[in-house]
């Protein structure tokens, strides 16, 4: 399939574009190539592929293939939590808990958490990891009663604005 998903993603299919990332990140039917990843992910995230820009994200967070940079990781973490991706607005909520990319703030991760856990899909993203509820519950014991109420409402608010996926 490597020579049709390659005809594909060199004509600007997106979804091809976003495979042939993953076969090179995983090195399935090519060899493992982190910087190849990187290139035809970034292709098919300039295109709004949200899984490809959560990947893409996630890989400038270890620096896989790019240079480490948490600033970057955000904007692709971003673009995809924006566009309904669950698995992004989790990965932000992280970024916000950690300060990394971005100041740290716990409300605003507090309601990224929980958009991410209320739009979890079982189907597409398999159970919900152990580490979503364990960063809410930590999220929690370090916010006040209105500080969890702030961030619940700008949770109610992130979903009512971004589309679901």
């Amino acid at each position: 399939p490597i020579p049709w998903y390659r005809k594909a993603a060199e004509q600007g299919h997106a979804e091809s574009q976003f495979e042939l990332g993953e076969m090179y990140y995983y090195g399935r039917d090519v060899p493992h190539n982190y910087v190849e990843a990187a290139k035809w992910y970034r292709r098919a995230a300039e295109q709004g592929d949200t899984d490809a820009q959560n990947n893409l994200g996630e890989m400038y967070y270890y620096g896989q293939g790019v240079p480490e940079n948490n600033v970057e990781s955000v904007k692709w973490y971003r673009k995809a939590a924006e566009q309904g991706d669950a698995g992004a607005q989790y990965n932000l909520g992280e970024m916000y808990y950690n300060g990394e990319g971005v100041p740290e703030n716990n409300i605003e991760a507090y309601a990224w958490v929980l958009l991410a856990k209320g739009r979890w899909d079982e189907v597409a993203y398999g159970p919900m990891d152990e580490e979503v509820g364990e960063l809410i519950e930590a999220l929690e014991n370090l916010l006040t009663a209105e500080q969890k109420a702030e961030g619940q409402a700008r949770a109610a608010e992130l979903d009512r604005t971004i589309p679901k996926e």
